[in-house]
Parts: structure tokens; C-alpha cells; sequence
């Protein structure tokens, strides 16, 4: 390949594969899947997305808001909590057509909606989130708070359009049972805080969960309507080593060019460095530790045993993941030899890049910009 290293290579096989592998399953149970698009934060990359079934998308900030939908995107969930100096901006979108949604999780933050939607007069649509399992944000679905945010809303004009929860601490298990544990906990967890709410009086319509793990472990859907999963469009080394995909599955990966050796530790020295890869380090305190990252031939099959072992600001060291020093490697790999590298986290080596070259199997390279910032 002639390109400039390191780059952000998008495997449009593989991406296929994983699109078609989520919204096949989704659609069987009979749910929505709205993605999350924080992952790829690429135009095309979500418009492969919604071509194969998607419904709506999830973003994460209101750049990706406002960048999607100047792209022909108007079902957008904003699934961080609104906060008041985000509201003026958020409104922005939503006059000029953005059927935004946002979140909450407090009085707090409903009471704060409600008034600049009173000061406005706009009628903001919401939802709540819900803590289905101790992992960051949202309410508990058996909280008196629950019925006090719905309250709030609903008397203050707003439109509660449902229940929202995020499973994160998928991300820490390993084993189909303990995921489909957590994914049947998610779902019981949101429904029956949507099933409070209605009983109160409140409107209710929509329970929106997801994460990735929990979706493809999901043995059933009973009472959700929609399904939330971002970093499955690529898959990344910690989805492996959670269990949901195997490292050929990944669909994004770092091309690198070998500029040295250290042939007395067993080290090829690569021009991807953290900054190429990321400094995340998720697959540390998993079952396989890939430093930063797996490393495959230019074609992109893994070599079984290698990994990015450590890294500085431009500079990667391919050696055995054992530890072991092996001299052949340099005359494996001479200077000017490509590389691939896998990614920890899909998500965060994205983020290090302004574009990524989207491949063929045919090896056409096909410019996909990406977007950065908040």
C-alpha cells in the first residue's frame, strides 16, 4: 500500500460483517438499534449503519449531534446528561429541524430543562436514565427520584419520551453467562423503571438499554423497544477478550512501517507510537494483555504471539507477547516492512486520526474524513 504511516485502515469486510451480525440479531428479537456513532464518528460509516436496518443514531456530544445531522441525520439521542449552558446550543438544533432528544438523571437537571423550555417556549423531549448496574450515571429504577424527574417534566411542558440505561460494567466480564446475566438485568432493570413511571401516571413509551456485550448476549427483549451499541461497527481487543468477537473480527487497525531494530531484546521498532494507537491500555486487566495493541501483516491476519509490548509518543516496540527475545524478528520484518496494529479500544486509536482510509477486498483505499472535538 502506498500510504503515508501510521493511518487508520478500516477493513470494510469486516465492518460489513459486524453490521450485519448486530442488526441481524436486534432484528430477530425484535427491537430498534439506534447506534452509537461516537465510535466512528464518520459520516459513512454511520450511513452503512442505517442502510443495513439501523433506526436514529446515539451520539455522545452535540458536535457529533450538529455534524450529523448537517449530514442528513434527524433522529439524534444526545445520551449524556443534558447540563444548563449545553441547552442554548442543543435548542439551536432542534430549530432547525433535529428531532433531539436529551437526558436526564436529577431534579436537578429536569428542573433546569423545564425552565428554559418555559423561558423558550420550546417542548424539549427527554428521557431518564436509569443505574441498571452500578456503572457511572443515572437513577435507580426503585428510587422515589425516578417518579420526581418524570413529575417534573411532564408538569413542566417537557415530553418524556421513555427510559434510558447503559450497561458499562459488561466491559469487566469474560463468560456467555455472566453476559447474559447483566444483559437480562439490564433489560428487567429499565423496563420495570418504565413500568413505575406509567404506573404513576407518566408517560413512558420508549426503554432504550445497550452496550455492545449485552446486546449480542441478549437472550430475549421483552418491554424494550430499542437497543444502544457503538463499538461493535469495529470491534477492538477488549470486545475480544470479553468474548463477543475474535481478534479477526476487528475491523480497524493501524498501518505501520518497521524504521529499526534492537535485535539483542527481540524488538522491531515501529512508527506508531501512543500517539498512533492511543494510550488506553484496557486489555491490561483482562485474560490476554495486548499492550497497545495486536500486530498482523499488511493483509491484516494476526501473527499469533506479537504485540505492541510498549510505546512512546512516535515510536511502537513489536515484540513477543511472552517476553521472549527473539532475534529473528529483524530479519523478519526489515526496515521499510508494513504492519498492521490492532486496537485496545476502538473508539480511542479513531480518535487520534482526521480521516480513515476505508478498504476493500479488492485493496481500493477510499478517504472517509472523521471528526474530532466536542
Amino acid at each position: 500500500m502506498d500510504i503515508e504511516t501510521p493511518a487508520a485502515l478500516i477493513d470494510e469486510r469486516r465492518m460489513a460483517g459486524n453490521i450485519a451480525r448486530m442488526q441481524g440479531h436486534l432484528s430477530a428479537l425484535g427491537v430498534r438499534l439506534r447506534p452509537h456513532v461516537k465510535t466512528s464518528k464518520c459520516i459513512e460509516v454511520a450511513r452503512a449503519q442505517q442502510e443495513a436496518g439501523a433506526v436514529g443514531i446515539t451520539v455522545s456530544t452535540l458536535k457529533e449531534a450538529e455534524q450529523f445531522f448537517a449530514a442528513g441525520f434527524s433522529d439524534v439521542l444526545y445520551a449524556v446528561c443534558i447540563v444548563p449552558d449545553k441547552l442554548d446550543r442543543a435548542l439551536a438544533l432542534i430549530r432547525k429541524g433535529c428531532a433531539l432528544t436529551l437526558l436526564v438523571d436529577s431534579v436537578a437537571a429536569a428542573e433546569a430543562v423545564v425552565a428554559k423550555g418555559r423561558e423558550t417556549n420550546q417542548r424539549f423531549d427527554l428521557m431518564i436514565e436509569i443505574d441498571s448496574d452500578g456503572h457511572r450515571s443515572g437513577v435507580q429504577p426503585e428510587a422515589p427520584e425516578l417518579i420526581a424527574i418524570g413529575q417534573v417534566l411532564q408538569a413542566g411542558g417537557a415530553r418524556v419520551k421513555g427510559v434510558l440505561t447503559h450497561a458499562g460494567s459488561s466491559y469487566d466480564l469474560d463468560t456467555p453467562a455472566a453476559l447474559q446475566a447483566l444483559a437480562e438485568q439490564e433489560r428487567a432493570l429499565c423496563v420495570r423503571a418504565a413500568e413505575r413511571l406509567r404506573a404513576a401516571g407518566l408517560a413512558c413509551p420508549e426503554v432504550s438499554i445497550g452496550s455492545t456485550p449485552t446486546a449480542i448476549a441478549a437472550q430475549h427483549l421483552e418491554g424494550v423497544t430499542e437497543v444502544r451499541a457503538g463499538v461493535y461497527v469495529f470491534f477492538d481487543l477488549v470486545m475480544s477478550n470479553v468474548g463477543v468477537c475474535k481478534p479477526e473480527d476487528v475491523a480497524l487497525s493501524v498501518l505501520t512501517t518497521v524504521i529499526g531494530h534492537q535485535p539483542e531484546k527481540g524488538w522491531v521498532i515501529v512508527d506508531a507510537g501512543w500517539m498512533a494507537m492511543s494510550r488506553d491500555r484496557g486489555t491490561q486487566r483482562q485474560k490476554i494483555d495486548y499492550g497497545y495493541g495486536a500486530v498482523c501483516d499488511v493483509e491484516g491476519n494476526v501473527i499469533d504471539g506479537l504485540i505492541v509490548s510498549g510505546a512512546n509518543q512516535e515510536h511502537g516496540i513489536v515484540a513477543r507477547r511472552d517476553g521472549t527475545a527473539d532475534a529473528g524478528l529483524v530479519e523478519r520484518f526489515p526496515i521499510g516492512a508494513r504492519l498492521r496494529i490492532l486496537p485496545n479500544h476502538a473508539c480511542a486509536t479513531g480518535a487520534q486520526y482526521p480521516s480513515y482510509l476505508a478498504v476493500t477486498p479488492a485493496g481500493d483505499a477510499a478517504t472517509w474524513p472523521r471528526f474530532q472535538g466536542w
